[in-house]
Formats: C-alpha cells, structure tokens, sequence
C-alpha cells in the first residue's frame, strides 16, 4: 500500500471512529471474555455437526479482525487472540439492524462476541453471532493479510504489527519462553535458588566488556549498567548459598550485529563445591532439554545444516584445537607469537602470549566448531576470575561451549584466593590503564569479600539469546528479541 492509498484509508478509519464517538463510543472496557480461542477448538473442535446441534454450546468471546467477507446479508470474518483462530458468522436474522454496523467494521478492529457454536457447509467451527460489541477501533490498517508483514526494518521497529501478523513469530516467542522455562525448571530441581542483583554497580566488573555509564543525581555518583552479575553471585556464595542463579539482563556498550544486541539475557548459575565434570554434564542437559522443548528431536538443522544434540558433548583444549587446525606446535611462548606472525596476525603491544593464543583461536579455529564442543584449559592471562589448573598454572580450569561456530557458554572453577584475585585485578587495571576498554577494574569490596572466605565453586554464564536462535532456526538474534536495538 502507498502513502496516498494509506492516508486514505486511515481518513476514513478517523471518520468511521468520530461518527461512533458521537454515538457514545468510548474504547469500552466491560466486555468479560470468558475462555480463549484455543478452549473452544480443543473442546468442540472434534465435535460432529450434530453434535455441536444437540449441545447449543454458548461461546463468549474477543479478538482481533484478521479476516472479513461480505456475502450480501451475511457476513464471515475470522478474529484472533492470542491462543489462536475462529471463524465468526453474522446473519440479519440475528442481529437486523446492527448488520449494517457490522459492514462498517475493518480488519484490524477488537470486538467482543456472544453466540452458539456450529459447522458450516463446509466443515468449519464457527460462531454464530447473537449479538457483538466493538471493543477497539483500529486506526491504522493491518499488512496485506496473503503477504503479511515482510519488510526487515517494519518487522524490528514495529514488532506490535509484525506479532498481530505473523504466526511465525508469536510461535518463536513462545518457544522462548518454553526455553527458559526448561532451564528454570532444570535448576530448580538441582536445588538452585533464583535471585536477583543489582543492574547498577558502581564498579562494572565479571566481565571483559565496555559499560554504558549513567549518573544517580541524588547520590551525585556515576554508575555502570551491569555487564554481568557474577560478582555479586559470587558475594552469595561467601555469604552462605551454595546454589544460585539468575535470569539476567545485561548490558555492553559494543558493536551491534547479527549476534550481538547492546543488551541481552543471560542465564548466570554457581554451585559451592561442584566440579567442571559435573558442571559440564549439567550444562549439556540444560542445553539439550532447551532443545528438545521447541523441537521434536535432539538431530536439528541450523542454518541449512544439520546439527546433533543426541550424543555426548566432544570435549578437546583450546591449545590443541588451534595446534591441529593451523598445524603447528605451541608448545612454548615463542611458538606461539611465531605462529601468530606466520598467520599474519596484528599484535599489540600489551599482549602476553595468552591473548595472543586466544585470537588464534577466534581466528582460525572458533567457526569450524559445529557441532557441540567443550573447550577447555584457557589461558591464565585471559582468564581474571578463573583458579589456575594445578597441574599447570599458566591455564586455567575453564570451559567454554561452542555449537555452530559461536560461543554459547563459558564457565570455570571459581578462583577463591583473594591474594591472587587481588594480583588479576591489579594486572586489569593496567590492561585497562594501557587502553584497554574492557579490562576490568580494581573491585575492593569483592576482595574484601573473599578474604571472609568462598567455599570452591564452579560457575556458569550461559546466551539466552543464542541458545533460542539456536533452536528457532535463526541467524540473526533480532528474531529472538522482541525489541532489539537498532540503528
């Protein structure tokens, strides 16, 4: 539709609504429905036609206009709720006069309905309408309802109107909400308590990522939007919770993408006293009970490729998955920064050979890992908050899990020295003071913390987000957001 045929339409919709306005219309809000589409069609829709005859069921109820046809005088139109869809049917034998109100009502418009139940000729469960009220006047005209919504920027910055048009989407939102509802249910049961911590600290820190900042004028004090709430979670557990998680929001002042949305949801669980092993098999059911949840089996396909959840995850370290894929030996620091120069990479000057092991794997190993993986044994100098291995102190014991060439979860045994906590910090800070923007800061309230003692512990930061995109199908995370941030 162009703007001129647009403009058109929503004159008359504005005339249409002053002419009832003045009749007394007024957006009224004392229709009571009494059970959602989805009741009727689960309760009657099996029903014969003789049937639904001899029970006159009565039916109450309200929707959206989706679909509208005028035969003279009758008129059939579908309404929508959100459970689902039912065809309507109107006669002048019935309503007489308000029929011709009912010509005046457009696609789009809310109204209430009262009626029987019954099949027409051709099979379908209907309401015969006994009488109706307008409940909203659409002022604005719905999509084409063949085409539906299908402009990309209409679909992000108006999702209201790409919901009421495209079943698709309602069905990927609520696929969403059975996901977290798997995960939720999952923890509970292990004996997790769900909390909540604050979504303005005063430090930003559990992770290394740029904060949006804000200011509390009644404090005259800067704070930072959370970019993680693991240090909080972790004040917990030295205050006497074993097992903690929480749903969370947080918030990175970095690019936008396909993949990354400037603020997202993240499932954050620790466990006082677990291990990576018993961690990790808690993680893969998490992550294949999410899966089985919207899908009817655990083999998938993800962007035209097949992807399985069925077997146990592969587990490898991230110095022999690079080792392997670039075929050569990093053995040694200076192997390392050879291979990273025979690869041609860029490196600054504040690298240690960690980070610069750590892009060789985002570089050249990261997007080949397809199906589920554990990688293990990270680097001591990109790792601030992980324990170091104890059998070799230049690692750490971490873990992350890649699927589809992306990171979904990344989690560790929990590094309780407060000594060597504080020594992390202090290197951060001189990343930071070097002009790395996501180096942590000095966080003393956290050593503060530790040195009252955290029992040992695993935690957990696992991608809401992308673990839905996963299971929808989906390349590109905005699908999965209702509102995503654009630009």
């Amino acid at each position: 539709m162009d703007i001129k045929d647009l403009s058109k339409v929503q004159k008359d919709r504005e005339i249409k609504l002053q002419k009832l306005r003045s009749e007394g219309f007024n957006f009224p809000n004392d229709f009571e429905k009494k059970y959602q589409i989805s009741h009727l069609i689960e309760k009657f829709g099996a029903l014969s036609k003789e049937s639904l005859e001899k029970k006159n069921e009565s039916a109450c109820n309200a929707g959206r206009i989706v679909l509208k046809r005028e035969m003279g005088k009758v008129v059939f139109m579908t309404i929508e709720d959100s459970s689902g869809r039912i065809q309507v049917y109107f006669s002048k034998n019935n309503l007489d006069k308000k029929l011709e109100e009912i010509k005046d009502l457009d696609l789009g418009d809310i109204i209430g309905i009262e009626g029987v139940l019954f099949r027409t000729k051709t099979d379908e469960l209907t309401i015969e309408v006994k009488d109706f009220k307008l409940l909203t006047k659409s002022l604005n005209p719905m999509p084409e309802k063949h085409a539906g919504l299908t402009d990309i920027e209409t679909i992000y910055r108006q999702r209201y109107v790409d919901l009421m048009s495209n079943k698709e989407s309602r069905d990927i939102f609520i696929k969403r909400n059975k996901i977290v509802q798997s995960i939720r249910k999952n923890l509970e049961e292990a004996g997790f308590l769900e909390v909540e911590t604050p979504m303005m600290h005063p430090i930003p820190g559990g992770a290394n990522a740029k904060p949006f900042k804000t200011h509390h004028n009644a404090l005259d004090k800067e704070l930072f939007l959370r970019i993680a709430p693991e240090l909080y979670l972790k004040r917990l557990l030295v205050g006497g919770f074993d097992r903690v998680f929480e749903i969370n929001r947080n918030f990175r002042n970095e690019g936008i993408s396909t993949i990354h949305n400037p603020e997202f949801t993240m499932l954050e669980f620790y466990e006082a006293y677990g291990t990576l092993e018993k961690t990790s098999q808690f993680v893969q059911k998490l992550v294949q009970d999410s899966i089985a949840a919207v899908n009817d089996s655990l083999l998938i396909t993800y962007e035209d490729k097949e992807l399985d959840f069925s077997k146990d995850f592969e587990i490898k370290s991230l110095k022999d998955l690079v080792q392997e894929q670039i075929e050569m030996s990093l053995d040694t620091e200076e192997q390392i920064f050879k291979a990273a120069k025979h690869k041609g990479m860029k490196i600054k000057k504040e690298w240690g050979w960690g980070k610069v092991l750590l892009e060789l794997f985002e570089e050249h190993v990261e997007k080949e890992l397809w199906n589920p993986i554990f990688v293990k044994d990270y680097p001591y100098e990109v790792s601030p908050l992980s324990r170091r291995k104890d059998d070799d102190q230049d690692y750490t014991d971490r873990i992350e899990l890649f699927i589809a060439g992306r990171e979904f979860a990344n989690f560790f045994c929990e590094l309780n020295d407060p000594t060597d906590q504080e020594e992390r910090f202090k290197q951060q800070v001189k990343q930071k003071d070097s002009g790395d923007e996501e180096a942590m800061l000095y966080d003393d309230d956290y050593i503060n913390a530790l040195k009252h003692g955290m029992p040992p512990a695993t935690g957990v930061g696992l991608g809401i987000d992308r673990l839905v995109m996963l299971a929808t199908n989906k390349s590109s995370i905005r699908d999965v957001v209702l509102f995503p941030t654009l630009k």
